[in-house]
């Protein structure tokens, strides 16, 4: 299904709802360790939860949590940020501990610490180490700016997927985009149209945030360089009566997402990500509405909110 095509019935929208978000993944950080129990009760067996390295935890923090994840249940995948391994030794250590542990995916990022804490300044270079094939990881996710990188000019981010691409190739690594936030599903779908002009084929989980704040969300997209989705958004959110009251857009993306053939098998973009700005277990809560279809679309199949 493409923009142009007819809607579609609050039956059929709410089933593809429903089924997208099944296949959702959801983020933590080092600060949650005493949120997992009640993660692991509240999402399904086997849910991504990834483990992002925050700016003052160390490698083996990412590693200890990802290892209590994958024993409650969960499929972790922690972050390997190449800008925070002060080593090719330590890199292959925390590798070769996540596979022990059972963990089978890692997403690699390159971070913004400048300088680098040690030899490594891209996900690349960590590619070409061969160390997440030697210590048996079998998925990787990297990072994906349907929205360009303020920091990167568009022909190096372009180069470094189609560099991924051929090392998911020679290797056999299942690797996927994971995506930044933004607000434009339909500027996605364009950008997958992009990767498939320059023969890339990788799969891609669509970067969404989850219930958030919209005052807070908008912090966190000027923090993360979300830049030609924001201005559509800010006009489209009316006035600044919405941003005090706290209104959340995430049911709308997630809607506009699904209508413009998310989750179909003509598209790529085979599953959401939902980024936790609003906190952990408010996004938790809200995926396992989604998953147990447990919400209700508004009139017009805009917006949906879910049952309490």
């Amino acid at each position: 299904m493409n923009a142009t095509a007819a809607p579609l019935s609050h039956p059929e929208l709410k089933r593809r709802v429903t089924e997208f978000a099944r296949s959702a993944s959801t983020e933590i950080s080092p600060h949650d360790e005493e949120l997992l129990p009640e993660i692991a009760n509240t999402l399904p067996r086997g849910t991504t939860v990834y483990v992002a390295h925050t700016p003052k935890a160390a490698v083996g923090d990412v590693v200890r949590i990802a290892t209590k994840l994958t024993a409650l249940g969960l499929k972790a995948s922690p972050h390997i940020v190449a800008r925070r391994i002060e080593s090719e030794q330590v890199l292959r250590e925390a590798l070769n501990q996540l596979a022990e542990a059972g963990v089978g995916q890692v997403l690699l990022v390159a971070g913004d610490r400048n300088p680098p804490a040690g030899v490594f300044s891209s996900t690349l270079e960590i590619l070409d180490t061969g160390a997440t094939v030697d210590a048996g990881i079998k998925a990787l996710g990297v990072a994906g700016h349907p929205e360009g990188h303020p920091a990167v000019a568009p022909d190096v981010l372009w180069k470094a997927l189609a560099h991924k691409q051929a090392f998911a190739n020679r290797s056999g690594t299942r690797v996927h985009i994971a995506t930044q936030f933004g607000f434009n599903p339909e500027g996605v779908r364009a950008w997958e149209g992009q990767l498939n002009e320059r023969g890339i084929t990788l799969p891609i989980h669509a970067g969404i945030a989850g219930p958030t704040p919209i005052a807070k969300l908008l912090k966190f997209a000027v923090a993360c360089g979300v830049g030609a989705s924001l201005g559509s958004f800010m006009k489209n959110v009316g006035n600044m009566s919405k941003l005090a009251g706290g209104a959340a857009t995430c049911d709308e993306l997630l809607i506009r997402f699904v209508n413009t053939g998310a989750g179909s098998p003509a598209s790529r973009i085979v599953q959401p990500h939902f980024y936790a700005f609003g906190g952990v277990m408010a996004t938790v809560r809200w995926m396992r509405a989604l998953i147990d279809g447990a919400f209700e679309l508004d009139a017009d199949g805009a917006k949906f909110a879910v049952n309490a």
